[in-house]
Order: C-alpha cells, then sequence, then structure tokens
C-alpha cells in the first residue's frame, strides 16, 4: 500500500495570490496557514508576511517583510525583533502597546503599527474562541497620542474577521462606525485580516461575488481617504492549492476506511469544522452514499460523515481537494507526518 502524501501546486497558489492582489492595495500573506507557501510567495511576489511565532521566522529570507503580530511580549523580545529588521507590528491590547511604548522611550529605531479592534461578530456563545482586539474608544483613544510619536512612521487599524464566516460583509458600514474622523484621518493602513473564504463540502461559494464587491466598496471608500486597504489572506491562498493523495485500506457496509487520519493531515475537520471535497464526488443521490473515515480509533476521526462516490475499493487512489489551508497534524497516535510534494 502506498503512503499518504500532499501535493502543493506553486502555479496555484500564484494565481489565488492574483486574485487577492487585485483587490488590496497591499497583500500580507498568514503564514501559519501553511509555511511551504511562504516560500513560494517570497520568491515570486512583492507581498508581506504575518507572523505569530518567532518560530515562524524561519520560513522567511527577508525579515523585512514581516508583519509580525504582537502576544505577550518584552523589552527583549522587541529589541531581538527590531535587530533582525523587523519594523512592522500589530498590537491587540494594551498591556502589549504600553510595553513598546516603554521601550521605544529609549531607542531610535522607527517602526510602523497597528492597534487591533474587536469587530463584533454574530455567532454563538460558544465559550470556545478568545476575542482579540481592543474597543474602538479605546483605539480611537490610543491613536490621538500615538500620531504624535515620532518613533512611529505610520499608523494603522487592524481586524480580522473569520475566513468561513461568509455571511457578515458591511465592512464600509462597520468600520466607519467603529472609527471617528481623527483616526481616519490619522491612519495609513487598514487591515480587514483574512476573511477570503475556500471551498469545502459543507461551504456556500456563491457569496464570492458579494464578498469581492463588498472588498472593492471598502477600497474605494479608504482610498479616498489616503488609507491603503491591506487583507491578510491564507486559507484563501494555500487551500486551493493543496490536495490529499490517499488510499483505501477497507471497504465495508457504507464506510471507507483510508491509510491517513484527520489527525495528521486535516485537524480543520475537528476545529472548525470544515470538510474537504473528494475528487470525483457525486451530486446527492448519486453513486452509492459512504463514510470516509481516517485510520485511528477515534469515532471522530472523519473526513466526510457522507459522500456519493462511485464503488469504492480497497487499494484505490481517494485525493481530497483544497486540502492545502491548516493541514497541520499531532502525534496522537504516533501518528507520522505526511510528506508535501511540491508541484508546478
Amino acid at each position: 500500500m502506498k503512503t499518504p502524501r500532499f501535493l502543493l501546486s506553486k502555479s496555484k497558489v500564484l494565481e489565488q495570490y492574483k486574485i487577492v492582489e487585485e483587490v488590496a492595495d497591499v497583500v500580507s500573506y498568514s503564514s501559519k496557514t501553511n509555511s511551504l507557501v511562504t516560500g513560494m510567495l517570497e520568491k515570486n511576489t512583492d507581498c508581506l508576511f504575518s507572523i505569530h511565532m518567532c518560530n515562524e521566522l524561519q520560513h522567511i529570507d527577508d525579515l523585512s517583510r514581516v508583519l509580525f503580530l504582537a502576544q505577550g511580549w518584552d523589552n527583549t523580545l522587541i529589541e531581538d525583533l527590531l535587530q533582525k529588521g523587523i519594523f512592522r507590528f500589530a498590537v491587540d491590547n494594551e498591556a502589549d502597546l504600553d510595553t513598546l511604548l516603554n521601550y521605544l522611550k529609549n531607542s531610535d529605531k522607527i517602526i510602523e503599527l497597528m492597534l487591533r479592534i474587536k469587530l463584533k461578530e454574530n455567532t454563538l456563545r460558544t465559550e470556545r474562541y478568545f476575542v482579540f482586539g481592543m474597543s474602538s474608544e479605546t483605539v480611537n483613544a490610543r491613536i490621538s497620542e500615538l500620531k504624535n510619536i515620532d518613533n512611529i512612521s505610520s499608523l494603522g487599524v487592524h481586524f480580522h474577521r473569520k475566513t468561513q464566516n461568509m455571511a457578515e460583509w458591511n465592512l464600509v458600514y462597520e468600520v466607519s462606525n467603529m472609527l471617528n474622523e481623527s483616526t481616519l484621518e490619522s491612519i495609513g493602513t487598514l487591515n480587514i485580516g483574512g476573511g477570503l473564504p475556500s471551498e469545502y463540502a459543507n461551504t456556500n461559494l456563491d457569496v464570492m461575488p458579494s464578498i469581492i464587491k463588498r472588498i472593492n466598496e471598502l477600497k474605494t471608500w479608504l482610498n479616498d481617504k489616503n488609507i491603503n486597504l491591506m487583507v491578510e489572506p491564507g486559507r484563501f491562498i494555500s487551500a486551493p492549492a493543496g490536495k490529499l493523495v490517499t488510499f483505501v485500506t477497507a471497504v465495508y457496509e457504507n464506510n471507507v476506511i483510508v491509510n491517513a487520519s484527520v489527525y495528521n493531515s486535516d485537524m480543520d475537520a475537528i476545529l472548525v469544522p470544515v470538510k474537504l471535497l473528494i475528487d470525483g464526488e457525486l451530486p446527492r443521490g448519486e453513486g452509492q452514499p459512504y463514510v470516509v473515515k481516517g485510520c485511528t480509533p477515534c469515532s471522530m476521526d472523519l473526513f466526510r460523515y457522507r459522500v456519493y462516490l462511485n464503488e469504492v475499493k480497497v487499494g484505490q487512489e481517494l485525493v481530497f481537494l483544497n486540502a492545502g489551508a491548516y493541514n497541520f497534524g499531532s502525534d496522537f497516535c504516533d501518528l507520522e507526518r505526511i510528506e508535501t510534494e511540491i508541484v508546478e
């Protein structure tokens, strides 16, 4: 039996990037989504890279292209980042902001700074998600203070909409209600984070044209105020560029077992959850209905709860589409890491 593998297409990465490039003034790829994509984009585009952890810096040669999103830092870390040539920062709380400002009092370094603002989303109170950012009142007040600091060459505001949360895109209305006129006159960039969705079995991309329309509306509105629109795509660029190739190890009743697990290939299936499309799957009611399960004994190790396929046999290849985003794994059951093959 062959081993599973990821296939990552360079040409698809660049194709997706060009779509984003057309709707934004600045693109900053979210490197945590798939670090292999980071190298492709650094060599073939002029985009920036949004980085959350110092460990991620190993994937980037030119660190001047980094936008570092701080979380619980201190003077030692700030100095280390500046020494590495990183000068773009985003902070999401006043404690981290004050730590940075105290450092800058005794420094001649010049930085670009964004403040992250809380964005209300109409989601259920699941107590599952941490809410990042400062209140609009705090951001407006601190921007007024920061615009007079010599060490800060430009200011911006950052927020982040969950990528697959596709129903909430009245951006001009939201931004105009969050930021006062003084703030809009003081900032040079508005970073809307991610938000561009990818296609999965349980998502609907029919809304994409309306999302692009809303982003274009926001860009026009911002540009009229001399503000650049920055986007931070991750999933939109990397997901369509990846495929997960697996092989069927067992078929019984309506169950298909493959030689991979969501725990070493598609943790998104549990965490988000989004379900990967399968190459060759049929419309509902055609073919045969199957459950596609991973190789571990966990009952949650499910790639698809129901998918319609032509007759599946042991040994055949089963390919999952749009599998290039967040394809990290775990050491559950001592699962092996699935290797990635780069294709043009």
